[in-house]
């Protein structure tokens, strides 16, 4: 079976051994969209999305085993959709990203809730501050991509929910202005390397 991209990430907790058939799979940037939303005053959600980030991972699809999972975005490429609101998340009452200019996470364990859900467990990086953060996964498709190379793309969905306060990110929580808690989504396709 080829579903368990989530199976691997989500077995126990990274190979040490090497396998032959490791490939490397890298997310198609063109293919990729993480977005959050997060409570404004209390009346509505507001969305906003990150346009450049960049991320790749080891993966033996046979013995279902998932290494060096690293994404890197962008904080200065938010984009919520006003220009006055961006250049308040990007300063320092938000990302403050003169100062921490990436958003990593990398991955380092899961669990499978079965052929194609799960969650994978790493390490996020907000500001400088690194907090473990638990994705519920969904792994939608694993086949050829049916343009161009005709290589192996794996489809993803992701969804997690952080407190920005943990990151050290408290504007407006206290007096209620802007929630604490951000829901991330993350669509990704990931296509194997030759």
């Amino acid at each position: 079976m080829r579903m368990p991209l989530i199976a691997a990430a989500l077995t126990a907790a990274f190979a040490t051994t090497a396998h032959a058939d490791m490939a490397r799979y890298e997310l198609d940037t063109e293919h990729t969209n993480v977005y959050f939303t997060i409570e404004h005053i209390g009346y509505a959600r507001t969305l906003g999305i990150f346009t450049n980030l960049s991320g790749a991972f080891d993966y033996d699809v046979d013995m279902q085993e998932l290494s060096d999972v690293v994404v890197t975005i962008d904080a200065s490429s938010v984009n919520t959709f006003n220009d006055a609101r961006d250049g308040h998340v990007r300063n320092k009452d938000f990302l403050h990203v003169s100062a921490h200019p990436d958003i990593t996470f990398v991955a380092s364990g899961g669990t499978p809730a079965g052929d194609t859900t799960g969650t994978v467990t790493g390490d996020l990086t907000i500001l400088g501050v690194t907090r473990p953060v638990t994705l519920d996964v969904t792994l939608n498709k694993v086949a050829d991509y049916p343009f161009g190379h005709k290589r192996e793309v794996l489809g993803l969905s992701m969804t997690t929910t952080i407190l920005r306060s943990d990151f050290g990110m408290t504007y407006g929580v206290d007096n209620g202005l802007v929630g604490d808690e951000v829901r991330i989504n993350i669509e990704t396709e990931a296509m194997k390397m030759e």
